[in-house]
């Protein structure tokens, strides 16, 4: 039952030719249950709607946004977002020894990679099974200045079967989707 996964992961990743440092190895097995929680949602499409910011004017405002949990491996899921007619973002969630990463990868509509693309980071270690959050990794810090303080996170709410994609920049809040679980598109 979705209800009760707890579901939290971070869906991104854009990752560039600079090599990221990971972190070190975590004796935690929450980034591999959370990995788990959102492996069990492979296959199922939700809708959901940007919360924040409330600018009508932000690209994603007032547009229909569906994931598509899909292309799930041991280590690695591919969560496809559309935002409207726009397809062009797809999260990427890896795990591996050294922890969970997410990754933002951009295409344009020939397949090809947007300039910003493959961006994201390493979760930290304050993680659980249903919230993980990711610090920017020096391989998004370095072709953008600006997202160095860029913090992602994925929350899954078994309670109100809900899953939230937020992020934040200089401890603010910069944007926000709540993707409602409840109701699988199939």
């Amino acid at each position: 039952m979705i209800g009760s996964l707890p579901f939290v992961a971070a869906l991104l990743a854009f990752a560039s030719p600079v090599e990221e440092a990971a972190p070190a190895a975590s004796s935690s097995p929450l980034p591999a249950v959370f990995f788990a929680n959102i492996s069990k949602l492979c296959g199922q499409r939700f809708e959901g709607a940007t919360e924040f910011p409330p600018d009508p004017n932000h690209p994603l405002a007032g547009k229909k946004l569906v994931i598509s949990i899909e292309q799930c491996s041991d280590q690695e899921i591919r969560i496809p977002l559309q935002a409207g007619e726009d397809t062009s973002r797809t999260w990427i969630i890896t795990l591996s020894d050294e922890g969970l990463l997410l990754k933002h990868d951009h295409r344009h509509p020939d397949g090809t990679p947007d300039e910003v693309t493959m961006y994201g980071g390493w979760a930290t270690k304050e993680g659980t099974a249903t919230r993980q959050s990711f610090v920017a990794d020096p391989a998004t810090a370095q072709p953008l200045p600006e997202a160095a303080t860029n913090v992602w996170t994925i929350e899954i709410d078994s309670a109100k079967r809900q899953l939230t994609y937020a992020l934040e920049r200089n401890n603010a809040p910069r944007y926000k989707a709540v993707f409602e679980l409840q109701r699988p598109r199939g």
